[in-house]
């Protein structure tokens, strides 16, 4: 991917991994059901990190490439070329998927 954004302090830039979700007796349930409050997706890109009161910056804990368990209503979505992707910020991510 050739995307050239480069956030601003903790921000992240993810892109959703949008799944299907089927139940146990076969019905397929959009990602529009509102059943999680999870969301999936990959980092792009990350922040420099939030800037402390002593003038350091705060440590990223995600790179680009991670897949990433966040906060579902954290996400601020928009779209570049006709593809979706969104920003959060460190503390909405709640887990690294390894």
């Amino acid at each position: 991917m050739n995307l050239k954004l480069k956030p601003l302090g903790d921000h992240i830039v993810v892109k959703v991994v949008k799944e299907d979700k089927m139940t146990k007796s076969g019905i397929v349930l959009p990602d529009t059901v509102d059943k999680e409050k999870q969301e999936t997706g990959e980092v792009i890109a990350v922040g420099p990190g939030k800037l402390l009161d002593s003038g350091q910056r705060a440590p990223m804990e995600v790179a680009p490439g991670n897949k990433v368990l966040f906060k579902k209503y954290s996400l601020d979505e928009f779209k570049i070329d006709e593809q979706e992707f969104g920003t959060i910020q460190l503390s909405d991510v709640i887990a690294i998927i390894e």
